[in-house]
């Protein structure tokens, strides 16, 4: 455990330090001069060292004292600012939620206006980034992890698992389909340009082109016809999506990120064949202090992956598209 000097003794030096004035000092706390230096004196005898020169006039700062004042100036002004935020939020605290970037774009913060309709009481601060925050070191409160397999060290809890389609822009179908009048097959899909993006863990069982060309049987996949064509390569998840979006070609996505695209009709599933995805969990520390808050929140993220999620095909042979 720390052994730090009494707290009032170091609010008395800080105030002393900084208007370099027992008197100043002094008005500020509301107390006498010759308590300030009692309480300056108590500090110095914990230090053993001096921290103020109080002659020749005005006050000065030893070298020691010089070392301690900037800490102790960043320190109160960090707790000033934290005690009018919690004032400010008048009891409201939010419950920190990080997740990967493109889950909290498209389908979490589409969400949100539902959960404030249910959970008012309850604001969320959302973390979208696709590092893996620090739950023990209090980096948020709770995190959606997307991975194969349960996260280690902390209580985890599968909320769903998604499936890779080839997805597009309607629009970009038109004449695939009016050509045919049939829908879309696997070796359609060459026939437009593939959007590819990188994925951030590196795990080189993940979803891609080649695999989901190679279990969709499609004779051409991997051969240099499709190498050399027309492609797109993003760094970002969210960036291919994007280009999905405006047509600019067909993206391999999984249904549950691009949930409410879907339902929109703005993206479309070109073919019915998906490659597995991975899981998404919701995870928080054992102990939890906000424990009742994070179960709230892992009820309400599970009643929406089971009445919510995407499984139908549009008909692409439809005469609206």
């Amino acid at each position: 455990m720390r052994k730090l000097p009494p707290l009032r003794s170091l609010q008395t030096f800080e105030a002393v330090a900084r208007h370099r004035s027992f008197v100043a000092a002094a008005a500020e706390l509301n107390v006498t001069s010759t308590a300030l230096s009692h309480q300056i004196r108590a500090l110095e005898e914990a230090c053993g060292k001096r921290l103020l020169l109080r002659r020749p006039r005005p006050i000065r700062l030893t070298t020691e004292g010089q070392l301690l004042y900037p800490a102790l100036r960043s320190g109160f002004e960090a707790f000033d600012k934290a005690i009018s935020m919690v004032v400010q939020m008048s009891g409201e605290v939010p419950l920190r939620v990080t997740c990967p970037n493109a889950f909290a774009s498209r389908w979490l913060v589409p969400h949100l206006p539902q959960w404030y309709d249910a959970h008012a009481d309850v604001p969320l601060q959302i973390i979208g980034t696709d590092a893996v925050l620090d739950l023990d070191a209090g980096e948020a409160d709770v995190a959606i992890r997307y991975a194969r397999t349960a996260p280690k060290g902390v209580v985890s809890e599968e909320i769903g698992r998604d499936a890779f389609y080839p997805v597009a822009n309607p629009a970009l179908l038109v004449s695939a389909v009016s050509a045919t009048r049939q829908p879309l097959t696997a070796d359609d899909v060459l026939r437009f340009p593939l959007i590819h993006y990188e994925w951030t863990n590196g795990d080189p069982e993940a979803p891609s082109w080649s695999q989901w060309f190679t279990a969709a049987g499609v004779a051409s996949a991997g051969t240099a016809p499709v190498s050399i064509r027309h492609e797109l390569i993003f760094r970002e998840e969210l960036h291919a999506i994007d280009a999905a979006l405006v047509g600019l070609g067909v993206a391999l996505c999984s249904d549950i990120v691009l949930e409410q695209p879907l339902l929109d009709g703005k993206l479309v599933k070109v073919v019915p064949f998906a490659l597995p995805g991975f899981g998404f969990h919701v995870v928080h520390g054992a102990r939890h202090p906000r424990a009742d808050a994070v179960r709230t929140f892992t009820q309400w993220l599970l009643s929406h992956f089971r009445s919510r999620h995407v499984s139908s095909l549009p008909d692409l042979s439809l005469p609206s598209l």
